[in-house]
């Protein structure tokens, strides 16, 4: 009788998962009123990212590069440097500032061509466990659902992501079933690179 009740809460719980992912691939749908995405204005760069550089008047110095694995960039005559982490203005400014040793007030602009560093990993007890692609922010039931939901040997009150900190790997514990539970809960949104764990 045990068994049977908890197959039915973990039936349950999956298809309010992959009810949830429904919602999630609309919502990429959904624009801001000004015709860009809530979060895309302070987008960070990350390795894999294309970046177009245009140099006005300088067409030797405008290129187009792939952010690297290191997470930093080559540009003529400024030379290498840290992309991963900056805001588009922020690589812009940084960009300008070493050119301005060569070329009289250098006009840089700076366009993200292609997101490709947005990705998630699902592992363990799910039924489609591999790396996910995002286009925006997703909560940890998002990325259950975009990994076929729980398996019936899945254990949804001990689920851990674990990300990557300047301090190192921090493991969190999360009870999912408490999460779907508790309706005045906080939902909790995955970091890009995060690893989610289902026991």
């Amino acid at each position: 009788m045990t068994r049977k009740m908890n197959w039915k809460k973990i039936a349950s719980l999956t298809v309010l998962l992959i009810a949830s992912a429904a919602v999630v691939i609309a919502s990429d749908d959904i624009k801001a009123p000004n015709g860009t995405r809530p979060a895309e204005a302070e987008y960070r760069l990350g390795p894999e990212d294309v970046v177009e550089v245009f140099v006005w008047k300088e067409p030797e110095l405008s290129t187009t590069v792939v952010v690297r694995p290191d997470g930093r960039i080559s540009l003529p005559l400024a030379n290498e440097l840290e992309a991963q982490g900056k805001t588009q203005l922020e690589l812009q400014q940084e960009i300008t500032a070493r050119l301005s040793k060569y070329i009289v007030q250098p006009v840089v602009n700076v366009m993200v061509k292609q997101v490709n560093s947005l990705k998630i990993s699902v592992l363990g007890e799910v039924r489609r466990p591999d790396v996910y692609r995002i286009k925006n922010r997703v909560t940890v039931l998002d990325a259950i659902a975009m990994a076929g939901g729980f398996t019936d040997l899945a254990r949804p009150n001990k689920v851990i992501i674990i990300r990557d900190t300047p301090a190192g790997p921090q493991r969190i514990k999360l009870n999912i079933k408490q999460l779907v539970e508790d309706a005045n809960g906080a939902a909790f949104y995955l970091q890009t690179l995060d690893t989610v764990y289902v026991q």
